[in-house]
């Protein structure tokens, strides 16, 4: 789907919610443009010498509701059109959490696997460098994302301080722990879903030992996400990455798995397991399983992979796995869609309580900041079901309309004059 756009998806969602609300063009038509966006080339003396350029993005979609906020990942795929939909969806996700956040989001055209350590952390640097007088404590925060992690912020860290002259730990999130991280903030997305599902299941009736769950992803927010699940009492029959699938119908030893995906580049290559089988990865998506994970890319799930699956629920993880036209074939099957700005807002909720940490100096256990993250998971749950019950929509026009409704309703109280 070479023509895919995700702005424009996100686009007719929003406009789809705006109807819904009764809301008219000129009260939201702000919410559909971004507010400034930034090109920049980054060049890079490589370790053999020889100079190359990569191109970086960083998006501001919305600051109405405070500053904006959002991740920066490395892939060789990124590009305008890709971090322009990832900074609305955040200042959608932060809306649903009730945050003070507007979104953002960032990304670098490169494939991080093929460089070293040093010219990763020359790449990183060039870039803050170049976006240094757009981000801030109070203007900007970045945070991990796709291939991206808490060296990475640490680095982003330590170059932003060296520009202003002053040690600024809060000016992006999802560090290190001796770098001014949170203790729980890399397990908070992952935890987050969990909680979702939990919350999902108790609606339903259901316990969490009664369901079957196969994922799509094994990085930071799959295997962690996964992995709690498991203990939940979750069965994972099939888990997978970009190496292969790896399927199981008794039960996946999800601890052994995550153990050796994270000694091993987080990875499943070369993992072994008795009863387990590689399956083809798009045949994971067909599995008779009870939740289907999706924490992989956007756009997984789409016109040509759609009619496969066989879940009862689809609890995405990663950012836009599910295109307009899969969500409308889901909802006319009775599959039911925990979407991204709701199920996976535990990354940035955790976020924000590490910036509050940075900006206060006053730092929680681990236990205090999961309990603050499980209350927030679940009023949000309620804040959209509510709107889903109240309108006979599903979860994901709800979680718009809510956020629309915040996203608007700050930026008229503001003022907003044009």
């Amino acid at each position: 789907m070479a023509d895919y756009n995700p702005y424009e998806n996100m686009l007719h969602v929003l406009d789809k919610a705006a109807e819904k609300l009764g809301m008219t063009k000129n009260e939201y038509e702000f919410v559909r443009y971004p507010e400034r966006e930034l090109t920049v080339s980054l060049p890079i003396v490589m370790d053999d010498g020889h100079v190359e350029v990569f191109s970086g993005y960083r998006v501001q979609h919305s600051t109405a509701r405070g500053a904006a906020k959002g991740g920066i990942r490395f892939h060789p795929a990124s590009d305008e059109n890709e971090v322009r939909a990832l900074a609305a969806w955040m200042s959608i996700k932060n809306a649903i959490g009730n945050i003070p956040y507007g979104g953002a989001k960032g990304g670098i055209k490169v494939d991080p696997k093929k460089l070293s350590e040093r010219e990763l952390q020359r790449l990183t640097r060039t870039y803050v460098r170049r976006i240094a007088p757009f981000i801030g404590t109070d203007k900007d925060v970045p945070a991990p994302d796709v291939n991206t992690n808490a060296q990475i912020m640490a680095w982003i860290a330590d170059e932003y301080s060296a520009i202003t002259g002053e040690w600024t730990p809060g000016v992006v999130t999802g560090k290190p722990i001796v770098a001014g991280g949170s203790l729980g903030r890399n397990e908070a997305t992952g935890r987050g879903l969990t909680y979702t599902l939990e919350t999902w299941c108790e609606k339903k009736g259901l316990a969490m030992k009664d369901l079957t769950l196969a994922v799509q992803g094994f990085g930071n927010v799959g295997s962690v996400g996964s992995l709690l699940m498991h203990r939940a009492g979750v069965k994972v029959i099939a888990i997978g990455d970009i190496d292969g699938s790896l399927y199981n119908p008794n039960g996946i030893d999800v601890e052994k798995a995550y153990v050796y995906a994270n000694s091993h580049g987080r990875s499943l290559k070369g993992y072994e397991e008795e009863g387990a089988t590689f399956i083809p990865n798009e045949e994971l998506l067909k599995l008779p399983v009870d939740v289907l994970f999706m924490a992989a890319l956007e756009n997984q799930l789409h016109a040509g992979t759609m009619e496969g699956v066989k879940a009862k629920v689809i609890l995405e993880g990663a950012n836009g796995p599910t295109t307009e036209e899969a969500d409308d074939y889901f909802e006319a099957k009775g599959i039911e869609v925990l979407p991204d700005v709701m199920s996976n807002v535990g990354g940035v909720v955790g976020s924000y309580y590490e910036w509050v940490q940075n900006k206060t100096g006053l730092y929680w256990t681990e236990e205090e900041y999961n309990a603050r993250l499980k209350d927030n998971m679940r009023r949000s749950y309620e804040d959209v079901d509510a709107i889903r019950q109240q309108y006979h929509v599903t979860y994901r026009l709800a979680a718009y309309m809510l956020a629309l409704k915040r996203i608007v309703e700050a930026q008229n109280t503001r003022g907003f004059l044009g």
